[in-house]
């Protein structure tokens, strides 16, 4: 932090001065009341920050993929975008209601060791996705390098991955004060040259092609919508509440809400507008896509703006990888890990590290594993989330931060409840996803066939329908379960100052 703690620090500047960068040492700690400032607007740039990448704009070709027309795709994006980042907001208005990361306060639906599980998915996934954006930056800048003749191959690889890990790791290793200024700097450089990208290739766009491109079933439509959902918003849901924890409790939760989907959103949609405007005019570029979603887009490129196409595309992957490796080392240390929170960041750095050195240098099918991770990740975090967004608006009252850390408070060790219900969303689920493209995946879709949607093979297959039930059993069933349960935690008085909280390391 910068000369301070966690919670003392809420400009997205960083308040910059000449106040000395230290490491963050605080983890699963709770931010006091006094040293919570800011504003609900300052949400804006770290969610705008880490949503910018040029990666949005490959997400037009993602979705043509699913065999959709230009209408459909558009429809289906800024649904899938708009609605999962609005789950994102609902669930910031946690963070300020509790002070707490994300996954300390999940404790109050699953108990305090109960919560591990959820603990646990929430790591992998903000593992795997810091994974994918910092191969995606190697290989652009393997590929700008390639087209600039100044090299390309391994060599050029390992270098970039070098220099991408180091900002990454930094970031997350550093904290939330470095994050913030990082952030800042990231918007406005990669929002510039993003302006500047789509101006320069403009002239590629070809309407005829695009209106032409035919339009999809009911089925395929829901197919797209489902990915750009685990795409964008369910990547995020389960690290909403880090940031808004240091916004004062008297905050607007409609500020909190409306200033995290607006600012997670509005880069999304523009790129994505251009992405199917791109990729619907170019069968070549669009096919190009699918193996290098970054470095293809350079092929359309004038060779003087390369190096600053490499900059926005770099930064804008940073952005999102940052605030990613600092939320898994957060979810690390609520699995129970006993260990400082930077130790956690790099442990996921290493990680990182193996799993991109796979994706770059080992695969040859960035696509279709990309997909299988999302959706299958995406299947239990859709029914955490309803489960904590329907056990969050049960609750009248703020959460009692010290019975968070406690395994005899009122939110219990193990809720096996709410396990229960998880487990079942996950299995069922699975059951109604479809993963061709990725080998390990080929035994979900096990409930297409029985339920009588044509199996693994029929027209339901790719709709992705099962991240949608999860979503829906998870909040169903805790909405009808939970009330009885938070009215009797709710009636207790605060633990007060002599029921001292566990470390937060050792939960």
């Amino acid at each position: 932090m910068v000369g301070k703690q966690v919670g003392q620090e809420s400009e997205p500047s960083g308040g910059a001065g000449g106040r000395q960068l230290k490491i963050e040492v605080q983890g699963l700690d709770v931010i006091g009341d006094a040293d919570r400032k800011g504003r609900p607007r300052q949400l804006f740039w770290p969610w705008f920050g880490a949503n910018v990448s040029v990666l949005g704009l490959s997400y037009g070709s993602f979705a043509l993929g699913f065999g959709i027309s230009f209408w459909q795709a558009l429809t289906a994006g800024v649904l899938g975008i708009v609605f999962s980042f609005l789950l994102c907001g609902f669930i910031s208005v946690a963070g300020k209601r509790g002070s707490a990361p994300t996954m300390v306060l999940s404790r109050a639906a699953f108990g305090v060791r109960g919560n591990r599980l959820p603990s646990a998915i929430s790591w992998i996934l903000t593992v795997g996705w810091e994974t994918v954006l910092t191969a995606l930056a190697t290989l652009a800048t393997a590929t700008v390098f390639e087209r600039l003749g100044w090299g390309g191959g391994t060599s050029t690889k390992v270098g970039a991955l070098i220099v991408v890990t180091a900002l990454i790791v930094v970031g997350g290793v550093m904290g939330f004060d470095l994050i913030m200024r990082m952030q800042t700097v990231i918007t406005v450089v990669t929002g510039v040259l993003t302006v500047v990208y789509i101006i320069l290739v403009l002239d590629h766009i070809s309407w005829e092609a695009v209106a032409s491109v035919p339009s999809g079933s009911s089925q395929e439509f829901i197919g797209a919508l489902v990915f750009m959902m685990t795409g964008f918003g369910l990547g995020w849901v389960n690290a909403s509440a880090d940031y808004s924890r240091y916004l004062p409790r008297r905050s607007s939760g409609a500020g909190v809400v409306g200033w995290t989907t607006f600012g997670a959103s509005v880069a999304p949609i523009v790129l994505l507008v251009f992405g199917l405007l791109l990729a619907g005019s170019s069968a070549p570029l669009n096919e190009a896509i699918a193996g290098d979603p970054i470095g293809a887009l350079t092929t359309i490129l004038p060779t003087w703006f390369l190096v600053p196409f490499a900059i926005v595309a770099v930064l804008g992957l940073v952005g999102g990888a940052v605030l990613d490796i600092y939320s898994s080392g957060l979810a690390l240390l609520a699995t129970g890990l006993r260990a400082p929170r930077y130790v956690a960041a790099l442990i996921d750095g290493v990680l990182m590290i193996a799993g991109t050195v796979y994706i770059v240098f080992i695969t040859d099918d960035f696509l279709g594993q990309f997909s299988g991770f999302l959706t299958t990740l995406g299947v239990p975090v859709a029914a955490w989330c309803g489960i904590m967004l329907a056990d969050l608006l049960r609750r009248r009252r703020d959460y009692d931060e010290t019975d968070l850390y406690r395994p005899s408070g009122r939110y219990g060790d193990v809720q096996f409840r709410s396990i229960a219900v998880i487990v079942v969303g996950t299995v069922l689920g699975w059951g109604l996803v479809v993963n061709t493209s990725a080998s390990w995946l080929e035994w979900q879709g096990y409930l297409l066939d029985p339920l009588g949607l044509g199996g693994k093979s029929g027209s339901w297959a790719f709709a992705n329908l099962g991240v949608l039930l999860a979503l829906l059993v998870g909040f169903a069933a805790t909405w009808a379960l939970n009330r009885s349960s938070v009215r009797a935690q709710e009636a207790l008085a605060p633990a007060g100052p002599g029921a001292a909280p566990v470390e937060a390391s050792r939960l």
